[in-house]
């Protein structure tokens, strides 16, 4: 329960009219549907009319019964039997009520019961209903006091054809077993409605999963989103803005600044076409695409090299294609994310790429470079890419470091888990 009221706090109105049947109000509102406050009393459906005419006409014919009963004691008052009769036919009718006042009807029907013999078959269905529709509470008190006046009824009024002994055991024992019976009725319609709590439930949470891990999905396309685009974007960057600081240049080296921009543009619109129909479906990444591992650093160092960076790498790990997938993506990621800003922040200056490690000793990414030579050109950014390395390394187990170095340059450093036993 404390989790739908947290749900509905935080922002969540769908899930919380999803899982409004949790509350207990609503699960005591299916058991007793009259007992709300506001007064409106729901429509009769079929069954409830079937039930209720059923139990009218079983009153109807217990209270005949005690008439026949009453006109073979020639020794009763007639007022006495006018008195007795007229409150059979009345309970017989409160019985098209017994839904509404459950409680209100047995508590009448006490007195009732004990001045109306012809009443009996209206006060056995309206404790049944109490019962039904009531906690045990209230069936106990009024229901004792039934049981309590067994014996003065028939020490007042006694049966000429049974001892009194025998009247009293057999009335308590009925009126006990049909006590049982309406709380045995009870509790069966409440482990149905917990069952058919228990299944909503779990449907609405399995739906809900369903969604955490889409919005998860969604999430871990958009960090490719950024670290790819950012680094694409930026060798577009850089590339344009050669060409416009120096329109001088060697055709040769204009011809090649146009081909990476070109390349670039073409592989960043790819990326891009592939991770919108990606998002569009709602449905994770399964167009094939391999991810990139540790081993694809050469390449990325390459692709940096050819923008123009002086980028040294310096890979001590032995064997690359032993460390697992998802640690060399990150370490990847970490890597291409800190080239990215140190193409843009500071442009021309030495960057050294440095990984180490091995089996049960992790993995350890570091990203150097120097103090820029002049005051670089403010380049815009958001500053979320660092943000986003943090959570990714935080969620591979590892964590991540950057900060300006005591040279007046700037480091990212990654520790990333590599188990014995992986790879």
């Amino acid at each position: 329960m404390a989790t739908v009221k947290a749900d509905e706090a935080a922002g969540a109105p769908h899930e919380f009219a999803v899982r409004r049947w949790l509350y207990p109000s609503a699960l005591v509102h299916e058991l007793d549907p009259d007992s709300g406050s506001s007064g409106r009393r729901p429509r009769r459906t079929a069954r409830d009319w079937a039930v209720d005419f059923s139990c009218f006409l079983l009153a109807v014919i217990i209270g005949l019964a005690g008439a026949q009963a009453l006109a073979d004691r020639p020794d009763l008052p007639h007022p006495l039997a006018v008195l007795d009769q007229s409150l059979g036919v009345l309970a017989c009718a409160a019985v098209w009520f017994r839904r509404r006042w459950p409680v209100g009807l047995a508590v009448a029907t006490v007195p009732v019961g004990f001045l109306s013999d012809t009443s009996g078959g209206a006060i056995m269905v309206v404790l049944f209903t109490l019962a039904v529709h009531r906690p045990f509470r209230y069936v106990a008190w009024i229901g004792g006091a039934d049981l309590a006046l067994v014996p003065l009824f028939y020490r007042l009024r006694p049966d000429p054809e049974l001892p009194y002994l025998a009247n009293v055991v057999i009335t308590v024992l009925f009126t006990v077993s049909l006590i049982g019976w309406g709380m045995f009725v009870r509790s069966k319609r409440q482990l149905m409605l917990s069952l058919r709590d228990r299944a909503r439930r779990a449907e609405t949470e399995a739906r809900l999963r369903a969604e955490r891990a889409q919005r998860l999905a969604r999430e871990a396309i958009a960090r490719e989103m950024h670290d790819v685009l950012a680094h694409r974007l930026t060798l577009l960057s850089v590339h344009a803005g050669a060409l416009e600081f120096r329109p001088d240049a060697p055709q040769e080296e204009i011809a090649r600044a146009a081909g990476v921009i070109r390349e670039s543009a073409h592989e960043a619109l790819q990326d891009l076409r592939e991770i919108i129909g990606v998002l569009r479906a709602g449905e994770p990444d399964d167009t094939g695409r391999p991810q990139p591992t540790l081993a694809a650093l050469d390449s990325l160092v390459a692709e940096s090299r050819e923008a123009g960076m002086k980028v040294t790498l310096d890979n001590r790990v032995t064997d690359p294609a032993t460390v697992p997938a998802s640690v060399g993506r990150t370490a990847y990621r970490i890597a291409q994310e800190a080239l990215t800003n140190a193409r843009k922040h500071a442009p021309g200056t030495e960057v050294t790429l440095t990984v180490t490690g091995a089996p049960g000793h992790g993995l350890a990414v570091s990203v150097h470079n120097s103090a820029p030579e002049s005051e670089p050109t403010p380049v815009p950014g958001s500053g979320q890419g660092l943000i986003g390395l943090t959570e990714r390394a935080t969620l591979a187990g590892g964590r991540l470091e950057h900060g300006p170095t005591g040279d007046g340059g700037f480091e990212v450093r990654g520790r990333l888990p590599w188990g014995a036993g992986a790879g």
